[in-house]
């Protein structure tokens, strides 16, 4: 058997390159969903039960980007989120494929929901094409629809050509994701990203999974992403699900945890399956305002040192190089502590 190399993260560097950019302003950040959606920040909030419920979709349109209220609960609790978005312009909501996804769906677009995210872990699956059929056959073409996960260009095509306008790519790359460990199956986010970028269809990619920091937002837009969907880096805030966590140690905390965990499958549906998550959790960091603005000058840095004003010039400029375990250490902080 042949097997081929795989590109994650770590692995890789841009090459910095020439550029006349004297300042960060000058950078935009703006990257479009579809053709009447334009966000000025490619960012969206993952939906996940610790994630995103409408302080999280209010917070990440204020800032430019977008937030998908998680599913993991009632129809009419779910909607009751998507009615108290009244900041946001765009409004995002996940259903599954089965059951009462529908009868969910019409709910939430007559609520407000102007995104529906079609939200299973493996979804290069005959259920997701019945779905999405269903899904374009109620709504015709005026509804987005999100869809996802896949993790190779066969899979991104189906799911563009099935009816998604955009895709959600990644698979077991979260930090709180087993599914790898579980299932022996999976691909580096960075991986999928780039073979994803190939398709010819015109549906949106979102690299979803793995993704630690604004390093790493670069790398996958300049691999092609169009968006990046952030769970780890948005968990903890004020803005997420849960309650604050006061430690024995006088820290603060607050739960995160994938929605394949067996915590999060006891508390939406009473019952457990595949367990390919876990439950963990991070410390208390406040309001997200702070985190966002890092992300937002980060990431203009890193367009800049490319010599790239959009992520389109980013994309057509970049060069890439692999790093040895030695290069990656020497670009980790790595000062000696005395």
């Amino acid at each position: 058997m042949r097997l081929k190399d795989c590109i994650s993260f770590d692995d890789v560097l841009l090459v910095p390159k020439y550029s006349e950019i004297m300042s960060r302003r000058e950078i935009s950040l703006n990257s479009k969903l579809d053709n009447k959606i334009e966000l000025n920040l490619p960012i969206i909030s993952s939906p996940m039960d610790t994630v995103t419920e409408d302080k999280m979709v209010n917070s990440m349109s204020n800032h430019g980007g977008l937030g998908i209220i998680h599913r993991y609960n009632s129809i009419e609790k779910q909607v009751d989120i998507v009615s108290s978005c009244n900041e946001s312009s765009n409004i995002g909501a996940a259903i599954g494929v089965t059951g009462d996804y529908l009868d969910r769906a019409i709910k939430l677009r007559n609520a407000g929901a102007n995104i529906i995210c079609v939200d299973i872990a493996h979804g290069h699956h005959a259920m997701m094409r019945h779905a999405l059929q269903v899904l374009r056959n109620t709504f015709g073409n005026d509804l987005h629809i999100m869809a996802g996960n896949v993790a190779t260009l066969e899979a991104f095509n189906d799911l563009a050509d099935w009816g998604a306008t955009s895709i959600r790519v990644g698979i077991g790359g979260g930090s709180i994701c087993s599914t790898r460990i579980q299932t022996g199956h999976g691909m580096p986010t960075l991986q999928s990203v780039i073979e994803c970028s190939m398709s010819d269809r015109s549906a949106a990619l979102i690299a979803d999974g793995g993704i630690k920091n604004s390093g790493d937002i670069v790398k996958c837009l300049a691999v092609g992403a169009d968006f990046v969907m952030l769970g780890s880096i948005l968990s903890g805030t004020s803005q997420s699900p849960g309650d604050v966590i006061f430690e024995s140690d006088g820290s603060k905390s607050k739960v995160y945890r994938g929605m394949a965990s067996k915590d999060a499958q006891m508390n939406w549906r009473g019952h457990t399956s595949s367990v390919e998550g876990v439950t963990s959790k991070v410390g208390f960091k406040g309001d997200i305002d702070n985190i966002m603005k890092d992300l937002k000058t980060n990431i203009r840095s890193g367009l800049s040192y490319t010599g790239a004003t959009t992520i389109t010039e980013l994309q057509s400029k970049s060069t890439f190089i692999r790093q040895t375990t030695a290069g990656a250490i020497e670009s980790s902080t790595h000062i000696f502590k005395v």
